[in-house]
């Protein structure tokens, strides 16, 4: 009988090494092919530890370690994903580089340290998978809501027992995340009728006046006070200046906690009407990402890697955040715990970077997690 690994500290320089191997290639979500090369890197280390690997449609990748059909227990669910928001090119004006306990490039933090992390918990676990195994799933466009990865998501939720999410921790905190807004967006397509602005004005009906207006009433339904966020983010319309605008278009995002808020919001958008009645509106969108919300089984998972960071000598605390993650379409079907990649800070933005300092710790605790959870 095989004795269970004492882990010992991940290497820091492998690590490194493997993120720069990942970080090097450029992966917008809008480029699949490029998003494919670096799943295919992903899939090389997941066949080298044995796993079972398979392709879904719309390029989503599943890699399976200790699943067995007609085993009595679920597996342990592992949501990753390949792509992210930098464009091709970004490498040339922020490149991978090293500043004292910062590790700085395009898509380090969110996510591909956090990949990167698990396969060396994977590693250190040495083919002790815990009962049910281990499901990594591997997702090509999570940056844009998910749209081709999540019934894989939701149908793996399904068949697993918990879901443990490697994006990374707050920012620049120990933070993991127990709860998450749930996110959506909407179209409004305003239509009136154009005119002469000087020559006779009244008889148009401006799509602009009528956007302006949906914007402050839009806008109104929001309530912080229960987590719900509404924003007009884009609008254009008109033609010329001097002429009553026929058109205009507006983009709204949403951030609910909770499912009744989304519904509430959801159908006063769809109800908002202009007040003259000569334009008219047309809406699309909607919620894309249900809320994750804290529930029992999540914060229990919570406690357990608390107990498990205060025994290797750091603590954790936990937050709700308002992004969302693929964590959204598990939590309301299994127990899901998010935030367990890299720490760092400065996702989608010119800073990002990981924290080489803390990362060590992140993945010890990861490993611990998924051999006891």
């Amino acid at each position: 009988m095989r004795l269970m690994p004492e882990f010992d500290t991940p290497d820091l320089n492998a690590m490194q090494a493997d993120l720069r191997t990942l970080a090097s290639i450029e992966s917008p979500s809008g480029d699949p092919v490029a998003v494919q090369r670096v799943m295919d890197v992903v899939e090389d280390w997941a066949r080298d530890l044995g796993a079972e690997t398979h392709a879904l449609g719309g390029g989503t990748r599943v890699f399976r370690f200790g699943v067995q059909a007609g085993q009595p227990d679920r597996p342990v669910l592992v949501l990753t994903h390949a792509d992210t928001v930098w464009p091709h090119g970004t490498l040339e004006h922020m490149p991978l580089r090293v500043d004292g306990e910062r590790l700085y490039g395009p898509g380090t933090y969110d996510m591909k340290a956090g990949i990167v992390g698990l396969f060396h918990a994977l590693r250190a676990l040495d083919g002790h998978w815990p009962r049910g195994g281990i499901t990594v799933l591997l997702s090509p466009d999570e940056e844009i809501g998910s749209p081709g990865s999540r019934a894989h998501i939701e149908r793996a939720a399904h068949e697993a027992r918990v879901a443990l999410v490697v994006e990374p921790p707050v920012a620049d905190t120990h933070a993991l995340k127990t709860g998450r807004k749930g996110t959506g967006d909407f179209s409004l397509t305003l239509t009136g009728v154009a005119s002469h602005a000087g020559n006779r004005p009244e008889d148009g009906a401006s799509a602009v006046t009528a956007a302006a207006q949906a914007v402050l009433d839009l806008q109104a339904l929001a309530r912080p006070d229960v987590g719900t966020t509404v924003s007009v983010g884009l609008i254009s319309g008109g033609s010329a200046v001097n002429v009553i605008p026929a058109h205009c278009a507006l983009h709204l995002d949403l951030r609910v906690s909770t499912l009744a808020e989304a519904e509430r919001v959801d159908a006063a958008v769809r109800a908002w009407t202009p007040r003259d009645p000569r334009v008219t509106v047309q809406v699309a969108g909607g919620l894309n990402r249900p809320p994750f919300e804290q529930s029992e089984g999540t914060l229990a998972l919570y406690e357990q890697a608390r107990a498990v960071a205060r025994d290797l000598g750091f603590d954790l605390t936990h937050a709700v955040v308002g992004g969302g993650s693929d964590g959204n379409f598990t939590a309301p079907i299994i127990p899901t715990l998010d935030g367990l990649g890299a720490p760092g800070d400065g996702a989608h933005a010119a800073h990002e970077h990981v924290r080489l300092d803390r990362w060590p710790d992140h993945v010890r605790l990861l490993t611990r997690l998924l051999r006891e959870v």
